[in-house]
């Protein structure tokens, strides 16, 4: 995060947008059905269905249920995706940066600057930083710290999932030109720094230290 604040991220943003552009056209994807309506709508639905059967399973390990054994991870689990899908809106009420289908670089008429930067008055306020759609992906970050102690095989492959669904959802986004690849990186490091903070204080315990028992020679060098 330190280096994405300190060094300017746009060429190597628009290099990839340009990828998915093509001039008169418009972005490849911009009125891709299965772009718009199958990655974006049913994923993010999806998504809402695996929050929603958390908040469902750390009710029923309230109650005397086998689910009881899960009941921090279950909680640690809504916490994590709801502070990591609820942190995007907010932050692109803040910063209003514009899309890239609406710079004029690619046909629209708002003005580029970099993230700190003031926005011209000219420029409508945007709401494209940090990446949205990318967290429905990168929000799954949270089943690995969830997994990790019981089932490291499984908080693996979790974490795979996890990091090959927010690039597939990041990409998609990229090529309608909703977002440039920066603003889907930052929200990987959100997640991130989110579902490892929850973990640290929901989950995490330290390895309990064993007391080492001298043995009969250290026994003798401490009675001389």
């Amino acid at each position: 995060m330190a280096l994405m604040l300190l060094f300017d991220t746009s060429t190597l943003d628009f290099w990839f947008s340009d990828l998915f552009y093509v001039p008169g056209d418009g972005f490849v994807g911009r009125h891709s059905f299965f772009l718009e309506d199958i990655l974006h709508d049913r994923v993010k639905q999806a998504v809402i269905v695996i929050g929603v059967l958390a908040i469902i399973g750390f009710v029923l390990s309230l109650l005397p249920t086998r689910l009881r054994r899960w009941r921090a991870e279950l909680g640690y689990l809504v916490l994590s995706l709801a502070l990591a899908t609820s942190l995007v809106t907010p932050l692109k009420q803040l910063t209003n940066v514009p899309c890239p289908w609406s710079l004029v670089q690619y046909g629209g008429s708002e003005i580029h600057t970099p993230l700190l930067s003031a926005r011209p008055d000219s420029n409508q306020p945007g709401r494209c930083w940090p990446g949205g759609h990318a967290s429905s992906g990168f929000s799954l970050l949270a089943l690995f710290f969830a997994l990790r102690d019981r089932f490291p095989r499984a908080a693996r492959g979790a974490l795979i999932g996890a990091l090959a669904l927010g690039t597939v959802l990041s990409l998609g986004r990229t090529m309608q030109g909703a977002h440039f690849l920066s603003h889907n990186v930052w929200t990987l490091l959100f997640d991130w720094c989110i579902a490892l903070l929850c973990y640290r204080l929901l989950l995490y315990r330290p390895a309990a230290q064993t007391n080492t028992i001298p043995q009969p020679r250290e026994l003798r060098h401490e009675a001389a």
